[in-house]
């Protein structure tokens, strides 16, 4: 079969990774680099080359274990490494890392200050007290939420739950209380960050993570698309149909794929050439700016409700007449003459 996957994540890789031994598979890319939220960039810093991953950085031997397995399967080399949270405010000026106990008050002076031992209490507290959450919590209570109902400190609050949340989701840090608070403490147990001891081994990838990408899609390297971004997708067959090409695995002539509504058209090998440069002809016959506007439209349209589409197609409609080059068509059109367009 020929079969088109869609991003060279780590999803889309594998799944590609597997196809290709007994299919014709071409994976489509929108970025210029192959990996996804996986990219390793190589930085000079002080005479020393260095690459830095941005992404995907690291992994565990608890929660990875497919990960590890594929890692094996190709071959890439994965190094112990620590993982540890760092925070600077630069409001309060207040610094410090989880790493020990040291670098928890790298700064001398929060041994005298006392918001910042209640801050360690709330700590050891939420990772006692949370794990309720993640049997018995309710799905729809907030990050905020919850920590208001339990009287957290604010300094736990902004100096600790916000930008560790803000660090490993990268998200706006602002957002973070609406998280929904049962997911929070999940990933949280999962990844050992409510232990003080009995952590799991974090690991990376040995000269960055592209490398075990540049492994996992060395067998079909060269049908991976860079820059080419999918527009849509669309539903174009019926459900029984697509159910019997699920069950079967059989080919579709092309007749069979004209009349499921899978291609425009059918055409002998030998007229190929010629009837594509036709087609292309027609179309390039057209308005640029035009033919834009329309592509635009379809594609936003293609997967909306009828109506939510025809308050779009009204839309796009009345954008269309307002440019030179349809009303010059429009006069064309009417005066049975060519019309040369501006693209505009």
């Amino acid at each position: 079969m020929r079969i088109a996957v869609i991003g060279t994540g780590i999803s889309g890789n594998v799944a590609a990774r597997h196809l290709c031994r007994e299919h014709d598979v071409t994976v489509f890319e929108a970025a210029g680099h192959v990996g996804g939220h996986t990219h390793t960039h190589d930085i000079t810093w002080r005479g020393e080359k260095h690459a830095i991953d941005t992404g995907f950085i690291v992994f565990n031997d608890w929660t990875y274990p497919n990960f590890i397995a594929l890692l094996e399967e190709i071959g890439a080399a994965a190094l112990p490494t620590e993982m540890s949270f760092s925070s600077r405010c630069e409001a309060s000026g207040i610094e410090y890392n989880g790493a020990s106990l040291n670098k928890l008050f790298s700064q001398r002076r929060n041994l005298l200050r006392p918001a910042f031992h209640a801050m360690i209490r709330d700590i050891l507290r939420f990772n006692r007290e949370s794990r309720e959450l993640i049997n018995h919590g309710d799905e729809g209570l907030t990050l905020g939420s919850y920590l208001a109902e339990n009287n957290y400190g604010r300094m736990f609050v902004n100096n600790y739950i916000i930008p560790m949340g803000a660090a490993i989701w990268s998200t706006d840090p602002q957002q973070m209380l609406d998280f929904p608070a049962g997911h929070f403490v999940r990933f949280f147990a999962n990844h050992g960050l409510l232990n003080i001891k009995d952590r799991p081994q974090w690991r990376v990838i040995a000269g960055g993570s592209r490398e075990y990408v540049e492994k996992l899609v060395a067998p079909f390297r060269e049908r991976i698309r860079l820059n080419e971004a999918v527009l849509a997708i669309s539903r174009a067959i019926g459900r029984r149909a697509a159910m019997e090409m699920l069950l079967t695995g059989r080919y579709f002539s092309a007749q069979e794929a004209k009349q499921l509504g899978l291609v425009n058209r059918v055409v002998s090998l030998e007229n190929l050439n010629d009837e594509t440069e036709t087609l292309a002809n027609q179309i390039a016959e057209a308005s640029r700016f035009v033919l834009s506007i329309g592509k635009q439209g379809f594609y936003a349209q293609v997967d909306q409700s009828d109506s939510n589409a025809m308050h779009y197609a009204k839309h796009t409609i009345t954008m269309n007449l307002k440019a030179i080059d349809a009303q010059n068509g429009i006069k064309a059109f009417l005066n049975k003459e060519a019309c040369v367009w501006q693209n505009c």
